[in-house]
């Protein structure tokens, strides 16, 4: 497996994770049950299967771009070079959200509740700037036009994971 279908599969892998969370979040609060282990598990699953649809379309802008390129070998270095910028912020990102996960299931419960509300909150919040970084770090990095076209379509895919979610299945009835 080459260095580039390495980072392919791990940005992959990073937007079905993105997308689960965003399908549990679309789901959080809407549901009083104590035991709601089933309904979160089907939102963390529907959330999931939203996001592999959204991001075939970044899968498909690289591809077209490629296609269509005068220099195909130029592109596929841009797309690669574009793709490891992206994924430098994404990770800093990840590992902030590792970290407060982490403390949320090991810590008590009153400082896992802390831990929710300065960690898991904000960052919740912060998705738009770190998706807006990885943009930048993908153009930064030698990604130029390509690069930075596939990160914002992946972008956008990921932010639209939790609002399509929300409508199709947890929009309250009038």
């Amino acid at each position: 497996m080459t260095p580039a279908a390495v980072l392919a599969a791990l940005l992959t892998l990073l937007g079905l994770v993105d997308a689960t969370f965003s399908g549990f979040r679309a789901h959080a609060g809407r549901d009083a049950r104590i035991r709601k282990h089933r309904a979160t598990a089907r939102a963390a699953l529907r959330g999931l299967a939203v996001g592999a649809v959204l991001l075939l379309a970044p899968a498909l802008t690289a591809a077209l771009l490629l296609l269509t390129a005068s220099d195909p070998a130029r592109t596929y270095d841009a797309l690669a070079a574009g793709g490891l910028g992206y994924l430098v912020p994404l990770t800093v990102y990840a590992a902030a959200v590792l970290l407060s996960l982490t403390a949320y299931f090991l810590l008590p419960f009153r400082a896992s509740t802390l831990a929710m509300v300065i960690g898991l909150g904000p960052l919740t919040l912060l998705r738009p700037l770190a998706i807006a970084a990885a943009c930048l770090g993908a153009l930064l990095n030698g990604g130029g036009g390509p690069g930075l076209l596939v990160g914002a379509i992946a972008g956008a895919a990921v932010l639209c994971v939790e609002p399509s979610v929300h409508r199709r299945w947890y929009r309250p009835s009038l």
